[in-house]
């Protein structure tokens, strides 16, 4: 109920960006407007998550979340702002990797000694980031390397998102076995009672029509945002690139932060991972595809995928740490501390790299 009350700042939000007040002003409002939406789109995803299980609603649960990030990308890439849309990619897998990974791990962890999760989807999971990763490390590799004129970015973004789509295929068709939990049982009609449950279980259609309606209302707070970030990082003394990277990623990703709080506390770690890192799979091997293939209808001239070499070392960090961390299946929230103190390490780097 308390988050709630931030909902008022959504029709302030609107009446400061519709009379131009403050850039500063309208990105802090807009950002405090999307936390509680973030927050209702959690709870509609748990509930969800009952019927269809935890495999399926992690994967909806990253979707619904990312849906704003790219809705936010497609009107920046219509304005011309293509550095910051890469630094939105790069925030948002560090976002959700370490900074979100990182805090559901050790406040988890504060409630439960340790915590266990699917091995194997940890693993599979791994994978897919560590192809994310070379999607994105091989065009800046050619670009510094070759004399050739060639642009690799797109012929990548279509292998990268047909392995994202046959990925779906294994996960939740010819191998789906190997992604259940022992807890998990996909429910056909009504909601399952369960003995210690404190909160009552929304329908199945109440959750799908909230689910909706506050991913229509975090892509228009963002929106505003977006609009917003570039002056405010002005007025603040920033890089567009380090308030893209933090600022941006912070309230664009705050759905899946707080999504992965909030199913950490519950001890329902599978979900966890799957927001969490199913989240940052989805941005590289979908989303950045996706605005790769709507730039050329956009233009002045597609978005390519040359990310500067801070960008692109704190990504392999980030896979390489997480990766580390998740391979075991169990978490404590020492682990939680780890994560976040190599985000922290990363975001001083990005506040003092040059333009």
């Amino acid at each position: 109920m308390g988050l709630n009350l931030l909902l008022v700042f959504i029709p302030i939000a609107i009446g400061l960006d519709w009379y131009e007040a403050n850039p500063i002003l309208v990105f802090i409002v807009s950002g405090l407007a999307i936390v509680p939406l973030a927050g209702l789109m959690g709870r509609s995803t748990e509930n969800l998550s009952v019927y269809i299980g935890a495999t399926l609603g992690g994967l909806l649960a990253a979707t619904m979340g990312n849906a704003p990030e790219l809705i936010i990308s497609i009107f920046a890439l219509k304005a011309g702002l293509y550095d910051v849309v890469k630094a939105s990619i790069t925030g948002s897998i560090l976002g959700n990797l370490l900074l979100g990974m990182g805090l559901a791990i050790l406040l988890g962890g504060l409630r439960h000694k340790q915590q266990k999760f699917n091995a194997t989807a940890a693993g599979m999971s791994s994978g897919l980031l560590t192809l994310a990763g070379v999607g994105l490390i091989v065009p800046a590799l050619f670009h510094f390397t070759s004399k050739q004129e060639t642009e690799l970015s797109t012929e990548i973004a279509v292998v990268l998102f047909i392995a994202y789509l046959l990925s779906l295929v294994f996960t939740l068709k010819t191998h789906q076995h190997l992604f259940r939990t022992e807890a998990e049982e996909p429910i056909e009609g009504s909601a399952p009672q369960k003995e210690e449950e404190k909160e009552e279980v929304w329908s199945k259609n109440k959750a799908i029509g909230m689910l909706a309606a506050v991913t229509v209302g975090i892509a228009f707070m963002s929106e505003i945002l977006t609009g917003a970030i570039e002056p405010a990082a002005a007025g603040i003394g920033l890089t567009p690139i380090f308030a893209g990277v933090i600022f941006l990623a912070v309230f664009g990703n705050a759905a899946e932060l707080m999504n992965s709080v909030r199913f950490a506390r519950n001890n329902q770690m599978d979900l966890v991972m799957g927001i969490a890192v199913g989240a940052s799979i989805q941005v590289v091997m979908f989303v950045a595809p996706m605005l790769v293939f709507v730039s050329y209808l956009l233009g002045p001239k597609p978005l390519d995928l040359l990310f500067v070499p801070f960008e692109i070392a704190a990504i392999v960090i980030a896979i390489l740490v997480n990766g580390n961390l998740t391979k075991d299946g169990e978490s404590h929230w020492m682990e939680g501390v780890m994560l976040l103190g190599v985000y922290v390490i990363l975001g001083i780097g990005f506040f003092f790299l040059p333009m």
